[in-house]
């Protein structure tokens, strides 16, 4: 891929599943928290699958909109807009009815010295999102990180393993989840809880960290040294195709690649690619944070874009010095601070 545009067009690009199940879902979609990384590229999937199943359904995607040109690129693509502060009350409960809702709202880096916002983000809001939104299917985007460093052996925590987040952030999208649950059980409400970890755009991610610090020169920390990734087209397309199965009690389901992808393996690989040699710092630990997603897989099917593919793509990203976003991802936090 060769431009942001390009990017864009694969990152929205609806497989005939995905429009098969638009084509089955009764009612509109409302994103909450559209204007973040994943967000954008959500929309478009789910207006682009719409328009590949043949329905009028429309796609309508909340944020504050308080920079930038994301909200005219939103129209553009076929996406309603309404400019919001969802921790504004009067705002949330102004928002229109839709059947069916995809909560991708959150704060997660910068949650140091500012641990009373990611918890108001994190888990009040979710309350009052799920009583104005009670008779709607929900989509809660929630995070792997709510389970503890596992194993490698064990192959990653499942949705049966028992959860144990460290750190604020961590505990708080645990409190987003049953905040959700509570009001799942309360009303009847279909949820899903959607764990995910760690989404590749070749703008940012994992994929991206690894092979700037290969071609750079730089060290790469082995401190984590297993990860799970899954690109950002395939865990949006299973988030809006989600909206289908939740149920009450609420639904949880792991989202990310097959594959315990080696943080030393991946660096060779670019390397090879690059022509450099990584360079290493620390060792790899027994565990790490993981997750197995075989639940999402024998539901939703293997993603759709390989490991090698994101490789490839990645690396030639890098080498004709592609745009990025500047927002590492902090894989290698071990104590949960972000």
């Amino acid at each position: 891929m060769k431009s942001v545009t390009e990017l864009e067009e694969k990152l929205s690009e609806p497989s005939a599943a995905l429009a098969e199940d638009l084509l089955q879902l009764d009612g509109d979609i409302l994103i909450l928290g559209v204007g973040g990384k994943m967000g954008p590229s959500l929309a478009k999937l789910a207006k682009r699958g719409a328009d590949a199943a043949g329905v009028s359904k429309k796609i309508i995607g909340v944020s504050r909109f308080s920079t930038g040109s994301l909200q005219q690129e939103l129209v553009d693509a076929g996406v309603e807009t309404i400019a919001a502060d969802l921790l504004n009350d009067g705002a949330l409960q102004a928002l229109p009815e839709v059947k069916n809702v995809i909560y991708m709202a959150g704060h997660k880096f910068g949650t140091t010295g500012r641990e009373y916002f990611t918890w108001a983000m994190n888990s009040y809001l979710p309350g009052r999102v799920a009583e104005k939104f009670k008779q709607s299917n929900i989509v809660s985007f929630s995070s792997g990180n709510i389970y503890p460093l596992t194993p490698i052996s064990l192959g990653g925590a499942s949705e049966e393993s028992s959860v144990g987040p460290v750190g604020e952030y961590a505990q708080s999208c645990l409190g987003r989840e049953r905040i959700f649950e509570y009001f799942s059980h309360q009303y009847g409400t279909p949820v899903v809880n959607f764990r995910l970890n760690y989404a590749i755009d070749l703008r940012y991610g994992i994929l991206l960290e690894v092979a700037t610090a290969v071609k750079e020169g730089r060290p790469i920390d082995l401190g984590m040294g297993q990860v799970n990734v899954i690109w950002q087209g395939d865990a949006n397309e299973m988030a809006i195709r989600s909206l289908l199965i939740a149920d009450s009690p609420a639904v949880t389901l792991n989202i990310t690649g097959p594959e315990t992808v080696s943080i030393r393996w991946l660096a060779e690989r670019f390397g090879t690619i690059f022509g450099i040699t990584p360079q290493f710092i620390g060792t790899e630990r027994d565990t790490a944070l993981l997750n197995n997603a075989s639940k999402s897989h024998q539901t939703f099917g293997y993603p759709r874009v390989s490991l090698r593919q994101m490789i490839e793509w990645t690396a030639d990203w890098v080498n004709q010095g592609g745009e990025t976003l500047g927002k590492p991802t902090h894989f290698q936090e071990r104590t949960g601070a972000f």
